[in-house]
């Protein structure tokens, strides 16, 4: 009995580390667990997703794919000047990147839709987002693509550029929760 159960916890060792949504993070378990206020709203996949390479354009109008992410964590959050959700978090959002954001992790913003680049600018100054620069999705093409269907949503990808989690809605992300689930996902120390 005793190799069978020897047998079975290395087998399931042996599943964790191959899938490479678990293979450098906490077990989903221990995350699942560890979501608080906000972030118990965040849907964990049982398995990682592919994010498609379909490009967006940064503020000077040139292509930009998150697959020239890969190698770092990222949030991505899809969000426009005209949804009052999406104001709402930014400072939030802004927040974080400042705190966490680094070679490992980076809070990327995706403007879906018809955005006007005065209307970001002036959004900007006015929330004092200082840290984070906005790519942009007119026609909507990596959006509808990830399946994004209302404001705000935020994915979580991996280093390896596959979507391990998402939250529909606003959220506080510089709170507590946020910060202390984000650092264990990262495996870093809070200060």
């Amino acid at each position: 009995m005793t190799k069978a159960i020897t047998a079975a916890l290395l087998y399931v060792a042996f599943v964790l580390g191959a899938n490479p949504l678990w293979a450098e993070t906490p077990d989903r378990a221990v995350l699942l667990e560890a979501r608080q206020g906000d972030m118990r709203k965040l849907a964990i996949h049982e398995e990682a997703r592919a994010v498609p390479e379909i490009k967006v354009f940064d503020s000077d109008g040139a292509e930009v794919s998150l697959a020239e992410y890969r190698g770092k964590t990222i949030l991505v959050n899809f969000w426009a000047t005209w949804c009052a959700p999406c104001r709402k978090e930014m400072p939030e959002l802004n927040a974080l990147q400042k705190e966490l954001g680094g070679d490992d992790f980076e809070v990327v913003l995706i403007a879906v839709g018809r955005n006007p680049a005065p209307a970001i600018t002036q959004f900007f100054e006015e929330a004092g987002i200082d840290a984070l620069e906005t790519l942009l999705d007119p026609k909507q093409n990596l959006t509808r693509q990830v399946g994004i269907f209302g404001l705000p949503v935020t994915i979580l990808v991996n280093a390896e550029g596959q979507e391990v989690a998402r939250l529909q809605g606003d959220a506080g992300w510089h709170s507590e929760p946020a910060v202390d689930f984000l650092t264990l996902y990262l495996d870093r120390p809070t200060n």
